[in-house]
């Protein structure tokens, strides 16, 4: 394959690109393809629906989470950058965690004559177990993460059985 295959127009004054010679023959269209591909299947779940709907593009769910268990608590830690903790609502019910809430953003630029708004509603439930102690359940919110600590019970705490493995091949 020369040079001169490789580029879509022809070298007239013209530039309008040559006739479709296929994706196995043009490496640019190909690319050009594979290219908007990617960014269809990345930026197809950023819109209102799916972003605060519960999916994200990799396949997991927003607002992204960590969850850590020891002995004693569980906590539970979410990513909700650029919401107001006033917008945030928290639920503890039969051992699920409820984390809903909703993102209001008013831009008005007057003097441009510009402005958008945008508003999504955002849920995401966690299964946590029936041995917490509700009473004991604490939440901060500090630069965009929140930090949700649930005391297990003393019930919990002394049901923790240790499992031996056995090594043998």
């Amino acid at each position: 394959m020369s040079v001169r295959d490789l580029i879509p127009w022809s070298r007239g004054n013209s530039q309008v690109p040559n006739v479709y010679r296929g994706d196995d023959m043009d490496p640019f269209l190909s690319l050009h393809r594979n290219v908007n591909r990617l960014f269809d299947e990345v930026f197809r779940s950023f819109g209102p629906p799916s972003l605060f709907g519960g999916t994200s593009p990799i396949g997991g769910e927003w607002p992204h989470v960590e969850i850590k268990e020891n002995d004693d608590e569980i906590r539970v830690i979410a990513e909700i950058p650029g919401i107001d903790p006033e917008d945030i609502e928290l639920l503890l019910k039969d051992g699920v965690l409820t984390l809903r809430g909703e993102n209001k953003s008013d831009t008005e630029d007057k003097d441009r004559g510009f402005s958008e708004r945008y508003y999504g509603r955002f849920e995401r439930r966690l299964a946590l177990g029936r041995q917490l102690d509700e009473s004991k359940v604490a939440a901060t919110f500090k630069n965009g993460l929140l930090t949700v600590t649930l005391p297990k019970t003393e019930k919990e705490r002394a049901n923790v059985k240790r499992i031996a493995i056995d090594n043998t091949e």
